[in-house]
């Protein structure tokens, strides 16, 4: 999956991914297709956002209040309960957009400033000859 033993372990220490089957001290751990799966979505965010563990901790919190939520949703069809449901997972949707548009602001302030460093470049360049 392209990450050590121990980047597992240390996102097991932050509850980002589940400890796998409960196993006895030193003995190897084991993981479900739905733990590996967790695995790859942890490094994909990660590597697509580029954010922080925290913040990925964050986005993971809200994925999961959300999929309770759509477990209630489906557990009723009271409309008044539905509408509560609605208003939670827009507040947990909301949060994972105030990360993502965090890190797209940082990725613009950089492309702009490698745009400018590239323009001064070619000046100099044009000025040498």
């Amino acid at each position: 999956m392209g990450v050590t033993a121990r980047t597992i372990r240390y996102y097991e220490e932050l509850g980002l991914l589940g400890a796998g089957t409960a196993r006895e001290r030193g003995a190897h751990r084991l993981y479900t297709d739905a733990d590996v799966a967790r695995l790859r979505e942890l490094i994909s965010l990660r590597d697509l956002l580029g954010v922080s563990l925290e913040d990925l901790k964050q986005l993971v919190e809200a994925d999961e209040a959300r999929a309770l939520l759509r477990e209630r949703w489906h557990a009723t069809d009271n409309s008044e309960q539905r509408r509560l449901i609605l208003e939670q997972a827009l507040v947990h949707v909301e949060a994972q957009l105030t990360l993502v548009r965090k890190r797209q602001q940082a990725l613009v302030q950089l492309e702009q400033e490698l745009v400018e460093k590239r323009q001064r470049l070619r000046a100099l360049g044009g000025e040498v000859g």
